[in-house]
């Protein structure tokens, strides 16, 4: 008999899982299918108004971090308190099998298996086809969708398929080494502090971390420059932060993308979510809030097209999305572009990092991902700032 789904929604990190859990409440007939076992290289930090607009429990929490400090070219070293807030730390594995099991309990069916292809049938509906088990390699199965959620990653094979413009989209590489967290902190490691290394030989174009998790810590690198080696990177860092003796427990790499794509839908029945649609932060690497607003904006856009039966609805998860954090992305994007250049740009950019106004402005735009504006003189006054950075009046 043939099998009927509402929505199939391929990938089941936070972005799939979210979309799943919110279509799932909204009465529809969900699908959620996703690969078993794979848990993606991630830094893990979390903003307090993701725990509040997803309803996330403070128990995932393995962590609150509450400082970064930036480590320049010539190892001259920024600290940035967080203030009023913190930033949370998750572990992938439980955090993302918390959203899915959510959206399981909500009502979605979930499955473990590896998506193919889809297809076209005459009465409209997609045919989405997979295999079953966590590879390839399975049994083939099909279900048949009204619309289906492309939350699968950066090279997503739902988009690749089905919005041809996808394949030219730009992706950082990032790798990274999970250990065994000191018992004793250090200079080199506190148990509550983010290490963000803006030096070249660690990382030419993006950066490099230390970001600890409570028993383990994220040691790692990315850069979208080929033949840069990445592993090596990371053992580098290890040594100089006294990291290279606790133990490893995994290795994991993936792809970043670098941009949203231009286009999320195919004007039918298919919406791209995540890192599908390329909604990791320039210039910060932020992913996970980011996933789950677009997880969110992409189940709005498909209850309101099932509602209205006009696929162009579609067009709206995008449209949102940019209208909330569009801003946001482009001037991170010209940050990256310009401060990641080249050493002494970066040695400028950890001293701009030095100035409170940027500290507060920064961490409170990450904690409540909204442009601050309450107060246009900081925004003027670091404007100038930049500008006397950017023209070498102010000595790196």
């Amino acid at each position: 008999m043939r099998e009927e789904f509402d929505v199939v929604v391929v990938g089941g990190g936070p972005s799939g899982a979210t979309a799943a859990d919110d279509l799932a409440q909204a009465g529809r007939r969900v699908l959620l299918l996703d690969k078993a076992g794979r848990i993606k290289p991630c830094g893990g930090a979390v903003p307090p108004a993701l725990m509040t607009e997803f309803a996330v429990p403070d128990s995932l929490l393995v962590s609150k971090i509450t400082s970064a400090r930036m480590i320049s070219p010539k190892d001259n070293r920024v600290d940035m308190p967080v203030g009023n807030g913190y930033v949370g730390m998750v572990d992938r594995d439980v955090f993302d099998e918390y959203l899915r099991d959510r959206a399981v309990g909500h009502g979605a069916e979930r499955r473990t298996g590896t998506f193919t292809r889809t297809e076209r049938e005459p009465d409209g509906s997609a045919t989405v086809h997979y295999t079953d088990g966590p590879g390839r390699d399975g049994a083939p199965r099909s279900v048949h969708a009204r619309f289906v959620v492309g939350a699968d990653g950066a090279l997503s094979q739902v988009a690749r398929q089905n919005i041809p413009a996808s394949k030219k989209a730009r992706a950082v590489f990032a790798y990274h080494e999970v250990v065994r967290s000191p018992e004793v902190e250090s200079d080199s490691f506190g148990a509550n502090r983010c290490d963000v290394f803006y030096q070249g030989k660690h990382s030419p174009d993006f950066y490099a971390w230390v970001f600890p998790h409570g028993k383990t810590t994220s040691i790692g690198t990315g850069s979208m420059k080929k033949g840069f080696a990445l592993r090596d990177a990371v053992s580098r860092l290890r040594a100089e932060s006294g990291l290279d003796g606790c133990e490893t427990l995994r290795r994991e790499g993936a792809p970043i993308p670098l941009e949203p794509l231009r286009r999320w839908d195919n004007g039918r029945d298919v919406v791209l979510a995540g890192d599908a649609a390329g909604v990791v932060a320039p210039a910060s690497g932020e992913g996970i809030y980011y996933a789950m607003a677009g997880g969110r904006f992409a189940a709005e856009a498909i209850e309101e097209a099932l509602h209205t039966g006009d696929a162009r609805a579609l067009k709206q998860a995008r449209r949102r999305f940019m209208r909330a954090h569009g801003q946001v992305f482009a001037v991170l994007n010209i940050m990256q572009w310009f401060w990641y250049s080249n050493d002494n740009r970066r040695e400028r950019f950890v001293r701009i990092c030095a100035d409170r106004d940027v500290q507060r402005l920064t961490f409170e735009g990450y904690m409540h991902k909204k442009l601050v504006r309450e107060n246009p003189l900081a925004h003027a006054k670091i404007f100038f700032k930049n500008i006397a950075h950017l023209t070498g009046l102010v000595p790196a």
